[in-house]
């Protein structure tokens, strides 16, 4: 078994899509993943598990029906399960997302920018 630290910059350096989160580790049955954001993402919700966004750079909201959560570097926001939501990004953001292994990004809504499989860097 190798050991050895995981450098998230150098992870998002690797990829320059936007809204497309790699796998960076897995902490028993919960993904680590790293992602670069910019724009509107979809509103969504996820009905069996919360959301987890980390903010590693730059500064995003999360839009909920009731109001708006803003998050810059070093700060994070649980989005409870079930809660219909919708990230965004003036300008690129990089970001640090738990959830559960097999959790479609996009949740209930089907849309281009839903992530096909699981991407590991």
């Amino acid at each position: 078994m190798k050991h050895q630290s995981i450098n998230l910059h150098e992870k998002l350096a690797g990829f320059t899509e936007t809204w497309s989160p790699r796998i960076v580790a897995e902490l028993n049955d919960y993904q680590i993943k790293v992602a670069r954001l910019e724009g509107d993402f979809v509103w969504h919700k996820h009905d069996e598990t919360d959301e987890l966004f980390l903010c590693l750079h730059g500064k995003m909201a999360i839009e909920l029906r009731d109001g708006v959560v803003h998050l810059a570097e070093g700060e994070l926001y649980v989005v409870p399960r079930g809660i219909e939501h919708r990230p965004r990004a003036a300008e690129e953001c990089h970001v640090l997302i738990v959830e559960p292994r097999g959790v479609i990004n996009t949740g209930d809504a089907v849309s281009k920018l839903t992530a096909a499989g699981d991407r590991w860097i």
